[in-house]
């Protein structure tokens, strides 16, 4: 099965196009794309997961887990707080396991649902679809009043209209802007440098307004460009799905040859075109599996409601898969899913022992600058520091114990803030008569859960 690109002849107002369509022309540029308004089973059930979805991004840093917000990524202080888990910078290593799972779901997930990313959750599509084009149908108007404006001069109207527009999609991307700052700076943070002169935090507000005129620039003209040009996800889809993976497909069997309603010979595809005129990235469905299609259900919706008013069949344009509109059965398992199960148990077999093997404190010994040691009256001193790294998010006491009488602790009992550190300076005075080139000390240290480490202190000494 491969996706073939199809390349276009649609212009920017509306004029009938040949057999291949995109918001691409042949020649590279871009072909504007108005969708039309669509209602349907679809659209509802997407806009609940729309705005689900941004209520919960807007919401995660009002929420507090364990004393900080549900995800706050404190990058000057090097601590991350995720549901109630804290990490340091020793835990980055950890996010192999999440980016690689986070990307083998969506494999996962591509190969049996098809692109359902694209069209239920990526937030190309849940802010452009769910914010941005609602306020553009808002003050400009449906489709058609939008084309027919284009082709008119500027007037005070059609100024008022456009900047009113532009002023809002300003405002909104200035909105999510400083959502997606506070997951770094925290929220009564944010809220206290909006208050204050930019240049008392230059580097935020200078980040808020490149994030802000990014977003701008994107969802106000670059759009389905996105996802036709930059996002590499779409290029992936012909390696990623196969005949048996879902997918909005039009039925050619049922609708070809295409004609008129009242014509008995035709189809059940009247060639009404809705489909078209409804598609986010200006695709006509009916020429197949599209690289363009980001499977966002329009065409379905559009198409039922037509169906409906012929009282003829829903599903001319539906979710199956390539097998299933060719007139075949689907089947769900088939020898890449196996294989992506049998990865997916080894990943989360390998990534729960990775996170389970974490310690909730670290132990470093280093040594101060300097001699690496002294010698005096018969006598071998090393100095060393214990490095001790609280990794939770409350403050933790710390044992530190030893059997060797030789060494000397700084401090039995330490107090460490939470995601802090403390040094505890460690002296080892031993004769030289019983130093040896593998002589070493062990130093305890335990919190007061009674997790511990152990730490060997390597001596050094003149040779014998």
């Amino acid at each position: 099965m491969s996706a073939k690109r199809h390349l276009p002849t649609l212009s920017d107002h509306g004029s009938r196009p040949s057999l291949f369509e995109s918001s691409i022309r042949s020649d590279g540029t871009r072909a504007t794309v108005y969708p039309a308004d669509v209602r349907g089973r679809f659209d509802r059930y997407r806009h609940v997961v729309f705005y689900g979805l941004i209520a919960s991004g807007a919401a995660l840093p009002w929420i507090t887990v364990g004393g900080h917000p549900a995800v706050f990524l404190d990058v000057p202080a090097r601590a991350f707080y995720l549901f109630g888990l804290s990490f340091n910078a020793q835990d980055l290593w950890l996010l192999f396991f999440l980016a690689t799972g986070v990307a083998f779901s969506l494999v996962a997930v591509t190969a049996v649902a098809g692109r359902l990313w694209c069209g239920w959750a990526c937030p190309q599509t849940v802010f452009l679809d769910g914010v941005f084009r609602k306020v553009e149908r808002l003050i400009e108007g449906p489709r058609e009043a939008r084309i027919k404006r284009k082709q008119q001069p500027w007037t005070l109207g059609k100024v008022a209209r456009r900047g009113t527009t532009h002023v809002l999609y300003a405002a909104m991307a200035l909105a999510i802007a400083h959502i997606v700052l506070s997951y770094f700076v925290s929220l009564p943070h944010m809220f206290q440098m909006v208050r204050q002169n930019p240049s008392q935090h230059p580097e935020a507000f200078l980040w808020t307004f490149a994030i802000a005129g990014v977003l701008y620039f994107n969802f106000a003209w670059f759009r389905e460009q996105f996802c036709v040009v930059l996002c590499p996800y779409g290029r992936l889809q012909s390696a990623l799905l196969d005949e048996h993976s879902l997918v909005v497909g039009y039925d050619k069997a049922r609708g070809e040859p295409r004609g008129k309603a009242s014509d008995g010979a035709a189809g059940d595809c009247v060639d009404c075109r809705r489909c078209v005129v409804v598609c986010p990235t200006g695709i006509d469905i009916r020429n197949g599996l599209q690289l363009d299609c980001i499977a966002c259900t329009a065409c379905i919706d559009a198409c039922d409601t037509i169906m409906d008013k012929l009282h003829r069949k829903r599903g001319l344009v539906r979710y199956d898969s390539q097998a299933g509109l060719n007139g075949s059965p689907r089947r769900f398992m088939r020898p890449r899913l196996a294989l992506y199960a049998a990865l997916a148990a080894l990943g989360v077999t390998a990534s729960s022992l990775a996170f389970s093997s974490r310690q909730p404190f670290e132990v470093n010994a280093l040594r101060p600058p300097g001699l690496p040691y002294i010698l005096s009256d018969g006598y071998v001193d090393n100095a060393f520091q214990l490095h001790v790294t609280n990794k939770q998010a409350t403050e933790e006491s710390f044992t530190l114990t030893t059997e060797n009488t030789d060494v000397k602790l700084g401090a039995a009992v330490i107090t460490v803030k939470a995601m802090d550190s403390a040094r505890v300076p460690v002296v080892i005075h031993i004769s030289r008569d019983r130093l040896t080139s593998g002589s070493s000390a062990i130093v305890k240290i335990t919190n007061r859960q009674g997790h511990f480490q152990t730490v060997r202190l390597q001596l050094a000494g003149p040779e014998r």
